[in-house]
């Protein structure tokens, strides 16, 4: 079953989470839910081509990806920067000291959204074209 859409709105409501969470100073939640909404656009267009798209990392997805559609350097760029917040973001452990919470900040967190917003568009863009 194709599921292209459903990837697409989850992906949506991720990035609308992840600014709330900036408004509510969960700069950590908010670099998370960045990620998450551009892993779930690009699996998305796995979805439509039916192909599998497996694993969490933006940057591997993309380049995959950029097997059967052209990435620019700066949304790769961004793909990578995103992939660091997939897991300090929510574990304690992933740093020396300190809870994730007290390592992440509201410009960080603006950047990572505008990363996942690039990606988001540049993947709704190739759903278009597929239609």
């Amino acid at each position: 079953m194709e599921r292209s859409a459903d990837w697409m709105d989850t992906a949506q409501g991720d990035l609308e989470h992840a600014k709330s969470d900036v408004k509510g100073g969960f700069y950590n939640w908010a670099c998370f839910s960045a990620q998450q909404a551009a892993e779930k656009a690009i699996k998305a267009v796995f979805q439509r081509m039916g192909a599998e798209a497996w694993g969490h990392s933006v940057a591997d997805l993309l380049m995959e990806l950029s097997k059967h559609y052209p990435v620019s350097e700066d949304l790769m760029n961004g793909a990578l920067e995103l992939d660091k917040a997939y897991i300090p973001t929510r574990y304690p452990n992933a740093h020396p000291s300190g809870s994730p919470q007290s390592r992440y900040t509201k410009k960080e967190a603006r950047r990572l959204i505008s990363y996942a917003q690039e990606i988001i568009e540049f993947c709704t863009g190739l759903l278009s074209e597929d239609r």
